[in-house]
């Protein structure tokens, strides 16, 4: 039971993050058109990694992520292990973004916080999982 109510969680929350990376990454490809008339994080050198919009790495994430999490249970632990392992990166990132947006950028951002929120829900959920038997 626990573990079925921890599945759809999963999918509702990559089902956020997809719409959230959505929203930023439409925001994202504006700026680089010179369409916002405000300032933005997404014109900020931490909105990349390695180039990529981190927006488009969001998508990439919470698809495979929400694609995975039907098998995402101890008795596929390759499925299960890689899930946690992109789940620790996500998490990790999100810290470091997280101290961006407070200290370096200043910048409000909603669906930034609402991405980080998602992210660490994610690690708890899948560490959950991982100990569910």
């Amino acid at each position: 039971m626990l573990s079925s109510i921890l599945d759809i969680a999963v999918a509702l929350l990559c089902a956020i993050g997809i719409y959230i990376s959505l929203r930023m990454t439409r925001k994202f490809d504006a700026a680089r058109r010179g369409e916002l008339a405000e300032p933005s994080v997404v014109t900020s050198p931490r909105a990349r990694i390695g180039g990529v919009p981190n927006a488009r790495i969001g998508l990439i994430y919470y698809g495979l992520l929400l694609l995975a999490s039907p098998f995402v249970m101890p008795s596929h632990p390759l499925v299960l292990g890689a899930a946690l392992v992109a789940s620790i990166l996500a998490a990790l990132a999100s810290l470091f973004l997280a101290y961006s947006l407070l200290f370096i950028t200043r910048q409000p951002c909603t669906y930034c916080w609402t991405g980080h929120a998602i992210n660490w829900a994610l690690l708890v959920i899948l560490i959950s999982l991982a100990t569910v038997k």
